[in-house]
């Protein structure tokens, strides 16, 4: 019988991303709606690792089934690792991220190369039905660039250039991505958890 897994975002681009990279595990991916789990979820983890766990511990009180959860953002050396854990609530939560990657390259004005450098971290947390909560991390390692270059991806991909690439986080296909991404690398680290235990 096929496990549910419920992932704990409405975000339509995380969600394509997950369910490409657990593909070949025989489970069905759903998203919070698709579960109809509604809650609001408070995410004031002082970490990504200690905001995914809140995730999945709030949604698991909706349902049975494994909870898959993640908290993700961009560090930026030069800014003191700002976004950082405010990422998504950077200027605002509804500020488009047009904006906000247009801000941050305004805050890089002037700084060189080898001052520019970032990544992109995520923290993955599982709630298993037994109560037992895993996490992993993935972290992809790049820097800002100068300009916005790319349509694929979304938040911050566009102004996120990595050099042995060549290009933009936005640039890449979908599989070179899930390749390389600190999404990919944290999920593909915590499907072997799941299959240890599913």
């Amino acid at each position: 019988m096929t496990k549910r897994i419920v992932f704990a975002t409405e975000n339509a681009g995380k969600i394509r991303e997950i369910k490409a990279i657990l593909a070949d595990m025989d489970v069905e991916v759903l998203t919070m709606k698709e579960a109809g789990i509604a809650v609001d979820i408070e995410e004031n983890g002082k970490t990504f690792t200690e905001n995914a766990i809140i995730k999945v511990k709030t949604v698991a009180e909706y349902t049975d089934a494994i909870v898959l959860g993640d908290d993700s953002g961009l560090e930026i050396d030069y800014l003191n690792g700002e976004p950082g854990v405010y990422s998504a609530r950077y200027m605002g939560h509804d500020t488009p991220y047009e904006i906000k990657n247009q801000k941050l390259i305004e805050k890089l004005a002037g700084v060189p190369d080898d001052k520019r450098t970032a990544r992109f971290v995520c923290a993955i947390a599982a709630a298993m039905p037994d109560g037992e909560v895993l996490t992993t991390t993935g972290i992809m390692e790049g820097i800002i660039g100068y300009e916005s270059r790319g349509e694929g991806g979304f938040g911050y991909d566009p102004i996120f250039f990595l050099p042995e690439y060549g290009k933009s986080s936005a640039e890449l296909t979908a599989e070179q991505k899930n390749e390389v991404s600190h999404r990919g690398k944290a999920l593909r680290a915590m499907q072997v958890e799941l299959l240890k235990r599913i």
